[in-house]
């Protein structure tokens, strides 16, 4: 018969393993420990000389115009970029410090770990850029889309520029989470469901609500090639001499006062022009 393994021997050995495997991992976490507290260090002023740097080259005069966007402006924050760049380049490197002390504690698990955490920030960093430039550029089609609809004397010009704006916001940000490595799949055929029931309300009712103004708008395209200021004309019953034409309206100057009548009446009524 077989004599069972005496149990001291066994807690003995278990303990000795245990002991060796201490005194074999003090040494590496002392050296981890070295090795963090350099990198703290060196991201530390590697930062605060980046910092510096930009601030003298006038980097942050980016970050005041995305200060002046009017979403910012309601977030009550103050975007200075030479901070925000300063401080990803100090967790970066520092990141990378952190990567060489978890590879000498000899942790497969841990180094797994802080590797994937490395290999992510690169793809944050660009899906923040992509995010900046995104706001930039929304905003700038927002001041676009206001201005010509002022042009037109199109209602509602600053709405329809808040509307351009967070559409090409929301394009954006689902760009920067794929950038970023997210799954955007679901989220864009919402925003694809969304957006075409916006449009087609938006369409609908803006075209009944401003039937007669673009009526006069694209009538001002046929006006302008007939009529022109100075001329004196009559047009349902008022004679008068033309001192204005706009996009949408033309103004004659009677006897007694001045009428403005709508650019679409001079394609319905019978107008008379005198040489």
């Amino acid at each position: 018969m077989k004599e069972l393994p005496n149990l001291s021997d066994i807690l003995l050995a278990t303990l000795t393993k245990l002991i060796n495997q201490l005194i074999e991992f003090v040494p590496r976490f002392i050296f981890a420990a070295c090795i963090l507290l350099i990198g703290y260090l060196v991201a530390k002023g590697l930062a605060m000389v980046i910092k510096k740097i930009l601030e003298r080259v006038g980097f942050d005069k980016v970050g005041n115009k995305l200060n002046e966007i009017s979403i910012v402006k309601q977030l009550q924050t103050e975007i200075k970029l030479s901070v925000v760049v300063s401080q990803v380049v100090y967790y970066f490197v520092l990141l990378g410090f952190i990567t060489d002390a978890a590879r000498t504690l000899g942790v497969g698990a841990i180094t797994g770990l802080v590797e994937k955490l490395v290999n992510f920030v690169p793809q944050l960093i660009v899906a923040a850029i992509m995010l900046q430039i995104g706001v930039l550029v929304s905003e700038a089609i927002k001041n676009a889309v206001v201005s010509v609809c002022k042009s037109f004397n199109v209602p509602s010009a600053k709405l329809i520029g808040n509307i351009a704006f967070a559409f090409f916001l929301v394009i954006t940000v689902i760009s920067a989470l794929g950038q970023a490595g997210i799954n955007t799949e679901l989220l864009e055929s919402s925003f694809n469901l969304i957006l075409g029931g916006i449009i087609l309300a938006f369409g609908v009712g803006y075209g009944f609500a401003s039937r007669d103004l673009l009526a006069n708008i694209l009538s001002s395209f046929y006006a302008k090639t007939r009529y022109r200021e100075g001329q004196n004309i009559k047009i349902d019953g008022i004679t008068g001499v033309i001192t204005d034409i706009d996009n949408t309206s033309i103004t004659l100057k009677t006897e007694r006062s001045s009428t403005v009548i709508p650019l679409q009446s001079l394609q319905s009524k019978n107008v008379e022009i005198f040489q």
